[in-house]
């Protein structure tokens, strides 16, 4: 009798189980934005069905240290925000662990993403201009170079076709790349080249950072440098600092607490977007 109970336990747990993966969002549809030898570089798209063409747009970068990492990690952010009204994706880009690559490549394709989104604005039904780029860890760190870095462009890109997003929506970024930062042994003698933080100018476009303070790879000093800068040539940058929590803890459904973490983040998040004019306050 016992082992019937165990079993039925086991069969209600596995359905459970898929019962939330099939509940879990999923992209509308695929686009490819990039190949690179015989890798085909994705975007996951989700967007709700309509005749409008001056839609705003977000793309995520996952995280992984650029190692590895899938875009599932943020279908959620970006149902949510397709529900909104944007068009909202989720981008692959090559990591170490699947493409034996570097952090620079991360970067190139961060930009290839961008500048293939603003190149298709008008098939996707988006305004070229009101275009976000969003990302978590090591998927934040690209986010923020392509805002940021002026080189590490692909060949064969349109460079007449700005990759700077409008926009930015980062989770635990990694954007301090020199000595006293993260991943400098991956990329020196190089890191000025690549660190968001050592490339701050003049037009950088608004951004927005949630950081746990227990954070144990990005100190919250790292997060008010990266503000005071950005608030020193201009332009906006708000630092939402989460107290107690450690790194990761905006994802949905990955184990961190009740998920009111992710609740507040998007809360949060929707509000910038308002501010700036990517979301209408009605909605």
């Amino acid at each position: 009798m016992q082992i019937k109970i165990l079993t039925l336990l086991l069969f209600c747990s596995s359905a459970s189980s898929l019962i939330a993966q099939d509940a879990a969002p999923q992209p509308d549809r695929m686009v490819t934005y990039k190949k690179v030898g015989d890798v085909e570089l994705k975007l996951h798209l989700f967007e709700k069905a309509s005749d409008e063409k001056d839609r705003p747009a977000i793309v995520f970068f996952f995280g992984g240290g650029w190692n590895g990492g899938n875009p599932s990690q943020f279908y959620p952010h970006c149902r949510h925000l397709a529900d909104l009204g944007f068009v909202a994706m989720s981008a692959e880009y090559r990591v170490k662990s699947r493409n034996r690559t570097t952090p620079f490549e991360c970067v190139v394709d961060g930009k290839s993403a961008v500048r293939w989104i603003r190149s298709h604005a008008q098939e996707l039904g988006i305004n070229p201009d009101k275009i976000v780029a969003g990302g978590g860890s090591a998927g934040g760190h690209v986010a923020a170079a392509v805002a940021t870095v002026p080189g590490l462009n692909a060949e064969g890109d349109p460079k007449e076709v700005s990759c700077v997003p409008n926009g930015l929506v980062l989770f635990n970024p990694v954007y301090d790349n020199g000595p006293d930062g993260y991943g400098y042994s991956r990329v020196k003698p190089r890191h000025e080249e690549i660190s968001p933080m050592h490339n701050i100018r003049k037009g950088m476009p608004p951004a927005i950072v949630f950081l746990g303070s227990k954070d144990k790879l990005i100190p919250v000093k790292t997060a008010e440098t990266f503000k005071a800068k950005m608030e020193e040539v201009g332009s906006d940058s708000v630092l939402k600092v989460y107290e107690g929590e450690g790194h990761g803890f905006f994802n949905y459904n990955r184990g961190h607490g009740d998920g009111s973490n992710y609740q507040q983040t998007i809360t949060e998040m929707d509000a910038f977007l308002t501010k700036h004019g990517f979301l209408s306050k009605s909605q």
